[in-house]
């Protein structure tokens, strides 16, 4: 849940942040910036007003802490090349559009992953890495294990870990 409410909070940033997404407006006299945001709040609908509205109160609620990590977020958007910033927003609307209990394997995964040390991430990108590298043949070995493997309970994943061990110690000797 932490991923998909922060890449809200960002796109909330960006909203709350753009001028169109003030509740109130303020035009000043000959400025082309607030003449366009102008422009773009009275093109929303009602609805589409009060949403803004809504964020807008939401980020103002936000602990400045938070404020300041998501403005960290949305200036890093903004750096990304525009190919770059393409791909991100494609993945977003693509997660987006899974259904929940996929959007939340991979936010459980993802926080598995950022819990790993240095070390353990690093050895999963090679072992990716490697696997991109295989043939057709030792990829599809590697997936129907993967499928084996998540179809274990977790006792059995257990018992499984320590014979790998036990095995890997006997042929070290």
């Amino acid at each position: 849940m932490i991923v998909s409410r922060r890449l809200a909070l960002v796109l909330l940033v960006a909203l709350a942040a753009a001028p169109a997404a003030r509740a109130q407006p303020r035009v000043q006299a000959q400025d082309p910036v607030h003449d366009d945001a102008r422009a773009r709040w009275e093109k929303l609908t009602p609805e589409q007003r009060q949403q803004l509205r809504e964020n807008y109160q939401k980020w103002k609620a936000l602990p400045r802490d938070e404020k300041a990590r998501l403005e960290q977020e949305r200036e890093r958007l903004r750096a990304m090349s525009p190919d770059r910033r393409a791909e991100v927003e494609q993945n977003w609307r693509t997660f987006r559009d899974l259904p929940p209990q996929q959007r939340q394997q991979i936010l459980e995964r993802f926080e598995r992953w950022r819990d790993m040390s240095p070390e353990r991430r690093a050895e999963m990108r090679a072992a990716f890495r490697d696997i991109l590298r295989a043939g057709p043949q030792e990829r599809q070995r590697y997936l129907d294990n993967l499928r084996r493997w998540r179809d274990m309970s977790p006792a059995d994943r257990d018992r499984a870990r320590d014979m790998w061990r036990e095995h890997r110690e006997r042929h070290r000797r």
